[in-house]
């Protein structure tokens, strides 16, 4: 285990998304895993476009699921 790193860095890291006020957009990362174990990512700026792609994703047979999270 690497010393100074903290248990929770992926929680302290969303929270410090909302506290920057230079940043004027975030970046949303959309997963997308498929049957046969292939996987594709895309980003976008805007979370609304990001689950409107994951949400249409999801309805392909092919797709095991389809993920939203905070980049930055």
């Amino acid at each position: 285990m690497t010393k100074g790193t903290p248990k929770n860095s992926a929680k302290a890291d969303k929270a410090g998304f909302n506290k920057d006020r230079r940043r004027k957009h975030h970046h949303w990362l959309v997963t997308v895993s498929y049957a046969d174990g292939e996987k594709f990512g895309r980003v976008y700026t805007d979370k609304d476009k990001a689950a409107r792609f994951a949400d249409r994703q999801k309805r392909s047979p092919v797709v095991k699921s389809a993920r939203i999270t905070q980049v930055s």
